[in-house]
């Protein structure tokens, strides 16, 4: 049944941003030094003749969406933004009128046929991939929401119940969710606080022996520095997959500077996550790497909290990957691996005990991917996508509405701080961080909550 809260989708527009990094950041193999960010502005009209617009922001993530041999990182860059503008352009011709969820639902109907069409004309050796089309349309579906929400006056995580959407969670998954709306697995209001993963990287120095040349722009650069300057619990280490003796070496590593930098402040208290992203070989690979920490390390062994996507990507490829041994000693948690609904089914088939939320892969899905996960009793977080300033934001929202993520990742701080610049005005509790938690009751303005 139609509401008189529906929105119809008056004008789209777009543009992007480029920064660079203060310092290199690499994972999977891959380096990263600069960002290209989306913004999307979205103006609406309700059924009932109230307007307003919202913002978007991602990213364009084609480094990690996208890692090919045979297009290049310049190549994929240009086609996804390609593929995010011509998804503005078709959410400009756009005529349907529902809630967000419905309209991103029809609108990502389109994102294969789109992505055929831009990558075909670019003349590229193959097709973009799903999770590639899902972060250039990202910053679409947040403005969408995000418009939503500040056209009615609420915070969009207020607009999710059945009073306000047209159509049940069963109708996006399936009917084991018949009756039920996301209100159910969201929260009326953020939590206050949360602590911050603070991320390891590959070529990130642990002590001053590991720099040779300091970059001397006031910002904290080892390990140490950055514990005593932000009070952090929380490291997410950057593992290589490869290496089995450099990568225990690592977490070996990062525990003895951790705990000789958290006894000068006085804390016994702090955690890690370990992501690979998904370059072990096997599930072999996990478990020797687990027993070793534990044998090196047994305090390391103890603070680790998860394992991050530590195979391949593609699980319908590699079925022979099952977790169910490592998910027994840890929650093991697919990241890129997890671009739909059917894509979460097979990983709890292969053993996988948690998922890895993402802003970048479109608000709509993360809010029904986590409806599914607290459904299934999964292990949750929330990752980022070295997300700066309003994606940032959105990212931590979305960690701050889902009960049971615990902390958030947000790491632009550590590579790209001068895209947080403007929002750290006006978002204080967000970016200037000394006791290793982000106030996160900030994030309860209308819209996405910034």
């Amino acid at each position: 049944m139609s509401k008189a809260t529906d929105i119809r989708l008056l004008r789209v527009t777009a543009e992007t941003e480029h920064f660079s990094y203060r310092a290199p950041i690499k994972f999977g193999g891959r380096v990263l030094s600069d960002v290209v960010l989306f913004h999307v502005t979205a103006e609406v009209e309700t059924r009932d003749g109230r307007r307003g617009q919202g913002f978007g922001s991602m990213p364009v993530g084609n480094v990690w969406a996208w890692p090919s041999e045979s297009v290049s990182v310049d190549e994929s860059l240009a086609v996804m933004i390609e593929l995010s503008e011509r998804l503005v352009r078709e959410a400009n011709d756009y005529r349907g009128i529902g809630h967000p969820l419905e309209i991103t639902d029809d609108l990502g109907q389109l994102y294969q046929s789109c992505a055929d069409e831009v990558t075909g004309a670019a003349g590229l050796a193959e097709p973009m991939p799903r999770l590639a089309q899902l972060v250039a349309a990202s910053p679409l579906e947040a403005a969408i929401h995000d418009a939503y929400g500040k056209t009615l006056g609420e915070h969009s995580y207020n607009l999710l119940s059945s009073e306000f959407v047209n159509r049940d969670i069963a109708a996006y998954l399936t009917d084991e969710f018949a009756g039920e709306y996301l209100d159910q697995y969201t929260l009326r209001v953020p939590k206050p606080s949360m602590p911050l993963y603070h991320l390891v990287g590959a070529l990130d120095p642990l002590t001053d022996a590991d720099i040779q040349t300091r970059i001397n722009d006031g910002i904290p650069e080892t390990l140490p520095e950055w514990i005593t300057a932000d009070g952090l619990t929380h490291l997410k280490i950057k593992l290589g997959g490869d290496n089995l003796d450099w990568d225990v070496d690592r977490v070996v590593s990062v525990e003895r500077v951790a705990a000789e930098a958290q006894a000068a402040r006085g804390s016994t208290e702090w955690c890690y996550s370990a992501d690979f992203n998904e370059k072990c070989a096997n599930v072999q690979y996990v478990l020797d790497f687990l027993a070793k920490v534990g044998e090196q390390s047994p305090r390391a062994f103890d603070r680790l909290q998860y394992i991050e996507q530590p195979t391949h990507r593609d699980l319908r490829s590699n079925l022979d990957n099952r977790m169910h041994e490592a998910a027994k000693i840890k929650p093991v948690v697919i990241d890129e691996s997890l671009v739909d609904f059917e894509c979460l089914q097979l990983s709890r088939e292969l053993g996988y005990s948690g998922v890895a939320l993402k802003a970048c892969k479109g608000h709509s899905e993360a809010l029904l991917m986590g409806a599914a996960a607290q459904k299934y009793n999964l292990f949750l977080c929330v990752q980022d996508l070295s997300c700066p300033g309003a994606s940032f934001l959105h990212s931590a929202s979305l960690s701050a509405r889902i009960p049971t993520v615990a902390a958030i990742e947000g790491n632009a701080r550590q590579y790209c701080p001068i895209a947080n610049r403007q929002w750290a005005e006006r978002f204080p509790t967000m970016f200037n961080i000394t006791d290793g938690t982000l106030g996160t009751a900030a994030l309860d303005g209308p819209g996405l909550g910034f």
